[in-house]
């Protein structure tokens, strides 16, 4: 036979006080001793009772729960942060509702739709094409947007420094002797805009001209699925190498982008790093499975995904915090065997 429920009132009974307290002792709200709350959680051990949480969450507008809002799962940087946040919200005794967008702004509209009707307690935001707007929210939530300008002030924002990470990997592709270009995806965003700029003022600083032949972007088409990108990869590596342009570099904003290079190039049996030298950006776990490993740009995801917790839980719990500055993690390049 199941265990006979039993209600607060007689967890009250039981342990020789109130109602109230016992629902304080609950809540972890008010004032009790010590000793009163030990005798009460141990009657509630005792007994097993156990709250119902959604009504809980009704009474106190929290639920215990946080939404996770992600482009693309399929993109292995975008996954492995995603792990990293919803554990470090498991530590803290968080369930997490994760929405993958598949970049469609009409479905991220709804996902908000619905992790607002679901009251949940906080909503972090992954990058994205264009500022996030709060506005789509028709009740006050902490948010926090990772590599995604919010347009409100009161919008927590981290990210990684993208132009740092540019610079350092054209840097590094001119010193082993490229003028390298750089290959983008079709989708905008915050990160990539800073990516470019930072190629640009790396290229111009170092006596080189930037202009159209400089950038490789991807049209929507193409990059609608694998065999698009890379048959758009093999016929740029192809006409770069017919011009006579030996070695060839390639900054891509993207492990992934990078990854296509990898393998368009091993389709064609250009030599990596002689005749092509290619540096990516993430160091996702894509990077150390491609041939040769792949030089890159680390981002520090466990950097971001702690800050960013630690930031939304703070501002759930009503402390006060600082969401006017723009926190930017830094980046680093690591060296492996493609250029």
């Amino acid at each position: 036979m199941g265990q006979k429920k039993i209600s607060i009132r007689e967890i009250a009974k039981l342990s020789g006080v109130s109602v109230a307290t016992v629902s304080r002792v609950i809540n972890n709200n008010g004032r009790f001793s010590e000793e009163t709350r030990q005798r009460v959680l141990n009657v509630i051990h005792e007994q097993g009772y156990e709250t119902n949480a959604i009504a809980k969450g009704l009474r106190m507008q929290k639920t215990n729960t946080i939404g996770i809002v992600v482009p693309d799962l399929n993109n292995s940087f975008f996954s492995d942060l995603v792990e990293k946040i919803e554990s470090q919200f498991f530590t803290a005794g968080y369930s997490t509702i994760i929405c993958d967008t598949a970049r469609d702004a009409h479905k991220e509209s709804i996902y908000l739709k619905m992790l607002e009707s679901k009251l949940v307690d906080g909503i972090v935001v992954i990058s994205g094409l264009s500022e996030f707007d709060s506005k789509q929210l028709s009740r006050r939530i902490p948010i926090v947007c990772i590599d995604r300008k919010p347009n409100a002030k009161d919008i927590f924002f981290i990210g990684s420094n993208h132009y740092k990470g540019a610079k350092l990997a054209t840097e590094e592709l001119i010193k082993s002797g490229t003028n390298p270009v750089i290959l983008m995806g079709s989708r905008e965003s915050t990160s990539s805009r800073d990516r470019l700029k930072g190629f640009k003022d790396t290229l111009i600083e170092n006596g080189l001209n930037f202009d159209s032949g400089s950038i490789f972007q991807l049209t929507n088409q193409q990059d609608e699925t694998i065999d698009g990108r890379r048959t758009a990869i093999r016929q740029l590596l192809r006409n770069k190498m017919m011009s006579g342009i030996s070695p060839l570099g390639i900054f891509a904003v993207s492990d992934t982008l990078a990854a296509d290079i990898l393998f368009a190039a091993h389709s064609l049996y250009v030599s990596i790093p002689n005749d092509l030298k290619v540096i990516g950006f993430d160091d996702s776990p894509i990077a150390r499975y491609c041939y040769p490993e792949l030089t890159t740009i680390h981002q520090d995801t466990d950097t971001i995904a702690q800050d960013a917790s630690t930031y939304l839980i703070s501002a759930i719990q009503g402390d006060k915090v600082h969401t006017d500055s723009v926190k930017l993690v830094d980046v680093s390049l690591v060296k492996r065997n493609t250029v």
